[in-house]
């Protein structure tokens, strides 16, 4: 039976899971060697913060819980050195990227793990395709009820966040269009998208979950592919949207606006838009921030305007100035600004390294010296 028992836990705590292509360093193709990986970092201390993807070439590295921003980037920088101690002597490069840019989805591996062996059998060739690397953020809400209200609420932000993590442009060798090709693919499952307006409140969750299990369309609420859903056994809201960045840093300034962001909307608890009217644009707004990036315009539900995208992420990181728990957070709220302000995010990158003459190729070795910290 599911379980759907909520775990209190303090408003506002963060953490964050960060899945990695793990790329031959002489082909920089990925490569099919996350059990050797992983059994040689099993036998560190920090074990449980590796695990197992959907194919056997990606890993997820994830993070413990933090009050703020530093300490994450501290540990996720030990967690990324770690990763790339173990990987180097075997030939083996991890990356960030949300997808690889020439990678070839039949020639992928499903992992030798149940969960993702029944995946395989249920959604077919999907399931070689879903391998696109994304970075997902917790934050903590003391109740379910808080859950939900806090999962509608950063609803109306996902054009924002998806716009400024997008790292995918190049996907199966081709430039796609799309500042974030990542998205279109997670976009395939049928349990994808965002929590139902009708959701109000903790019980009609767990009554909308009873109704999918009872209909088979889930066996547990891992299968809800939300852009954001509650995730009661940590007691955490996790916003599952980014693509993978191209560094860590960038990857920790994200959790960082998650994490200010939560702060403001529970402190606050600002006048929300209209459930009716913000869902009903929702896909349009995720789909202009996932093809521009942050050069989208977006529907405003708020003003009823179109308005440029990254104009409306710079007045809300000025708005959430205040509410960052120290400098670090400010920090990381300020170098997300700069990249609104000149509309360049990891997408803007790799097109210009692309434009610059650079092969698919080239791209993951340039994306592989970003990732890998300055001192592994």
């Amino acid at each position: 039976m599911l379980s759907t028992e909520y775990q209190p836990s303090t408003a506002a705590t963060l953490g964050m899971e960060l899945e990695i292509q793990l790329v031959d360093k002489q082909t920089l193709d990925l490569a099919p060697r996350a059990d050797e990986i992983l059994h040689t970092l099993h036998q560190s201390t920090t074990a449980r913060h590796f695990k197992q993807e959907v194919t056997c070439s990606m890993l997820e590295l994830n993070s413990g819980i933090h009050d703020g921003s530093a300490t994450l980037e501290a540990e996720m920088l030990q967690l990324g050195a770690q990763l790339c101690a173990a990987a180097t002597p075997l030939g083996i490069r991890p990356c960030g990227g949300g997808t690889h840019p020439f990678q070839d989805w039949r020639e992928r591996q499903i992992s030798d793990f149940p969960r993702y062996q029944h995946f395989a059998e249920h959604y077919g060739y999907l399931a070689r395709q879903f391998t696109v690397f994304g970075q997902h953020v917790h934050v903590g809400c003391p109740d379910g009820d808080t859950a939900i209200w806090l999962t509608h609420a950063l609803s109306y932000y996902i054009p924002h966040l998806l716009a400024l993590s997008a790292s995918s442009p190049y996907i199966q060798g081709e430039d796609s269009g799309f500042a974030s090709a990542r998205s279109n693919v997670v976009s395939a499952f049928p349990s994808s998208g965002h929590l139902p307006q009708f959701v109000r409140n903790w019980q009609e969750f767990q009554g909308h979950a009873a109704e999918l299990e009872h209909a088979g369309i889930i066996g547990s609420l891992k299968d809800l592919y939300w852009d954001i859903r509650p995730k009661p056994e940590y007691g955490t809201v996790e916003v599952r949207i980014f693509d993978t960045p191209l560094d860590i840093p960038h990857s920790v300034a994200l959790a960082a606006l998650v994490q200010t962001l939560a702060r403001y909307l529970l402190n606050e608890r600002p006048p929300q838009p209209g459930r009716a009217a913000l869902y009903c644009v929702y896909g349009f707004n995720r789909f202009q921030a996932a093809r521009f990036g942050l050069s989208a315009d977006i529907h405003d539900v708020r003003s009823g305007k179109r308005i440029p995208l990254n104009q409306a992420i710079l007045d809300l990181l000025q708005q959430l100035q205040p509410y960052a728990a120290d400098p670090h957070a400010r920090d990381c709220l300020e170098q997300l600004a700069l990249r609104a302000h000149h509309r360049h995010g990891d997408y803007s990158l790799l097109r210009e390294h692309a434009n610059n003459g650079l092969s698919c190729p080239q791209l993951v070795h340039e994306a592989a010296n970003l990732w890998q910290p300055a001192n592994s």
